[in-house]
């Protein structure tokens, strides 16, 4: 008797992959405490509920392809740069994943983590947190100018009550990301002090 067709490999594998990806992407590294998995965890969710309010505006009929495809790329760029918090805890962020050519499985030197992400969190504290706070409290753009009638903040209602609740977490992005940073710093230096001593 002719034994029944099994499944065929590929659909059961992917997920299996898709899932260890995951895993690899946002597993911490040993000497990780449980209050830095959590900052890491919090960054992208600091900046998700902007990308979400921004993405209705695709469909507004007034707009043209160009500004669809920037309010999409930018939503989806930040959520990106956003996660690559997870690099200051995971192994990624300190041994060269497998696909980057000529430095896979080299020590990520602390310095090429460090600058770029204390640099990231001092301009994301300086443009979401000082100069979002100055605006809404002075009433003025960047630039000086009044902030116009139909900015979503000056109109009122629940357009402003949404504007600030999905705005309002970007001001945590920069501090986070310099708290992950100091951690990271912290840790790789510890772990490069044991190791010579060992």
């Amino acid at each position: 008797m002719p034994s029944p067709p099994t499944a065929p490999e590929p659909a059961t594998a992917r997920p299996g992959r898709l899932r260890a990806a995951w895993r690899a992407a946002h597993e911490p590294v040993e000497g990780v405490s449980r209050r830095m998995r959590l900052v890491a965890c919090a960054v992208p969710l600091t900046v998700l509920p902007a990308g979400l309010w921004r993405l209705p505006a695709v469909f507004d009929p007034g707009i043209g392809i160009g500004e669809r495809v920037y309010i999409v790329f930018l939503s989806l760029f930040s959520e990106a740069v956003a996660f690559t918090a997870f690099g200051l805890i995971a192994r990624w962020g300190e041994v060269f994943p497998r696909w980057v050519p000529y430095l896979r499985g080299r020590r990520v030197p602390v310095s090429a983590a460090v600058v770029p992400a204390a640099l990231g969190a001092t301009v994301l504290t300086l443009l979401w947190t000082v100069l979002t706070l100055t605006t809404q409290i002075m009433g003025r753009t960047i630039r000086g100018g009044k902030l116009p009638d139909d900015f979503p903040s000056q109109v009122g209602g629940w357009e402003a009550v949404s504007f600030y609740v999905c705005y309002t977490p970007l001001i945590l992005w920069g501090p986070l990301l310099a708290v992950l940073t100091v951690g990271y710093a912290r840790r790789r230096r510890g772990s490069g002090a044991a190791g010579r001593v060992g």
